[in-house]
């Protein structure tokens, strides 16, 4: 009995012997497999230097001007050289109406004038005088004469050679002379004025004329044809709207607390979603007085040229408006910070090993973007495989 108890003792401490010893070995194996390579990153150093700040703001786009153009004329259309889209320059013709009537009532008006100027002696020139109109002309000769001899008629009277009734006959025909004379520039006068509403009649006419062609008021593009070829037209009806597109406007709201960071004359740059990645300059035309009650932001109107015709009016822009002011700011490469569920993170190298900052991140200066907190000014973090770091890696850091 006793014999048997101890060899079964033998084998239960081999056993557990055995188990020990393969339990040891399985156990170091994974701390030996665990051992990375360093991962390879570029090392640059946080530097410090003022930067332009800027407003980030949305608003739309709208035409520098927008005009619906109206017939000034009544009368049949009969042309339309213009169609939606197409570009015109100041002065194209739109629309054409029917001018027989207008031609008809030039004609009537110019020889209306023409025959007061030749009443008047003026032969179509500019230039008037009365004394030169031939009425008058003659009743001057008149008065000329009839003075004379009463002149004589006097001295003759003075010398008892001449009778009193002789006398008074000189007399009265050259008072009647002067009247005649005073009227003849009287009714000169009157003519010529009646010469001045003929030229005007004129004129209309001509203006009547020249408004049976419909013109662009400016360069751009026509965004509406509203009549066809046959359609009658009275003074004021609408036929086209011409947008000039060449600068733009666009119309920003500026928040309260930014309002008084803006001012005229501040460069603006934006961006549409119809062109992503390209940037359109422009400039602070105007702000507005006073806010907006209801919202309580600001209204700021910029000018963007548009010369490629590549933004359109109605279209969402957000906007960037720079301050005047410069303040410094830590800046490290855009690559080194990497954001994870909306935190930004940058890797500090510290040796051969990183440590994981949290950042906030501010305005961007081009390649380099600023990181408000988290991170001191010449302290070096990783630019580049961050997306592969975590907090205490190893790294090859490299310049």
């Amino acid at each position: 009995m006793r014999r048997r108890t101890s060899t079964t003792l033998f084998s239960l401490v081999s056993a557990a012997a055995i188990v020990g010893c393969g339990t040891g070995v399985e156990g170091e194996s994974p701390r030996e497999g665990t051992t990375a390579p360093p991962v390879a990153v570029t090392a640059v150093t946080a530097v410090e230097r003022p930067i332009t700040r800027f407003l980030e703001v949305t608003g739309t786009l709208a035409a520098e001007e927008e005009a619906e153009v109206a017939a000034e004329v009544q009368g049949r259309v009969i042309a339309t050289p213009v169609e939606r889209g197409i570009r015109v320059a100041a002065g194209d013709a739109l629309i054409r109406i029917a001018a027989a009537e207008m031609e008809a009532q030039v004609a009537e008006a110019e020889a209306n004038a023409a025959q007061i100027e030749g009443g008047l002696g003026l032969g179509g020139g500019p230039d008037f005088s009365v004394d030169r109109v031939p009425e008058v002309a003659n009743a001057r000769a008149n008065l000329d004469l009839a003075q004379s001899d009463f002149a004589r008629a006097q001295m003759l009277f003075e010398r008892k050679l001449l009778s009193q009734a002789e006398f008074d006959q000189r007399s009265a025909q050259a008072e009647v002379a002067r009247r005649q004379y005073d009227m003849a520039r009287n009714g000169a006068g009157q003519q010529y004025q009646a010469l001045l509403a003929a030229r005007a009649r004129v004129n209309l006419a001509r203006k009547a004329l020249a408004d049976t062609v419909v013109r662009a008021p400016f360069a751009g593009v026509v965004g509406q044809r509203l009549v066809s070829v046959g359609d009658y037209v009275t003074r004021g009806t609408k036929v086209a709207s011409v947008l000039r597109t060449n600068p733009l406007r666009v119309n920003l709201t500026v928040p309260e607390q930014y309002s008084s960071d803006v001012a005229v004359g501040r460069r603006v740059s934006l961006e549409v979603d119809a062109s992503p990645g390209q940037r359109f300059d422009g400039q602070v035309r105007f702000v507005s007085p006073a806010l907006q009650s209801d919202s309580r932001t600001l209204v700021v109107e910029a000018a963007v040229r548009n010369d490629a015709g590549t933004l359109r009016p109605g279209s969402f822009a957000t906007a960037r408006i720079d301050q005047a002011s410069e303040r410094p700011a830590v800046l490290v490469p855009a690559t080194a910070v990497r954001t994870v569920s909306g935190t930004a993170r940058v890797y500090v190298v510290s040796g051969d090993r990183v440590e994981e900052r949290i950042v906030t991140v501010g305005q961007q200066a081009g390649a380099l973007v600023e990181i408000g907190t988290g991170l001191k000014a010449n302290e070096t973090v990783a630019a580049s495989n961050v997306e592969q770091l975590t907090d205490g890696a190893r790294v090859a850091a490299r310049k």
